[in-house]
């Protein structure tokens, strides 16, 4: 009874390890929850902050980067600034701002403004000037080589 008991011990134990690496191996959505939307996702340690030529300061965090490297989420903060893409943008990207908005001119010279709530879809080949107070949204970008994310 004790050989028994202790096999099926074992054998417990073996079945409890193959889940366990089983999960650590589990590929799971990426979640953004309402305290990460309120902007505690940029309290994380993979939380990447910049400051820019112009001075005004971005965070970043990507919550998901897909396996094969061309697909991407996340949520970004930038302070005030404005720059001209005068070369494609490279990516398509879709925004949904949470706090701010942006004003995008198109070379043509078409404005769109995109206010808090709303959300936008930027073509990789748009060229423009792209014109902020200061914004926090969600991201999601593809990339067809990868690059960009």
């Amino acid at each position: 009874m004790k050989k028994f008991l202790v096999t099926v011990g074992i054998t417990i134990l073996g079945i409890s390890a193959a889940i366990a690496a089983d999960r650590e191996g589990t590929v799971l959505p990426a979640k953004l929850s309402k305290s990460d939307i309120s902007g505690t996702i940029f309290e994380r340690s993979d939380m990447l902050e910049s400051k820019h030529k112009d001075g005004h300061v971005t965070l970043d965090v990507t919550t998901l980067l897909s396996s094969d490297k061309k697909f991407a989420s996340g949520m970004y903060r930038s302070g005030k600034t404005r720059f001209e893409i005068k070369e494609p943008y490279g990516v398509d990207e879709f925004m949904f701002f949470l706090e701010g908005g942006v004003t995008l001119t198109s070379a043509d010279g078409s404005v769109q403004v995109i206010n808090v709530g709303e959300g936008v879809t930027v073509p990789k080949e748009w060229i423009g000037v792209w014109d902020t107070d200061g914004y926090t949204k969600i991201w999601v970008i593809y990339s067809e080589d990868g690059s960009g994310l």
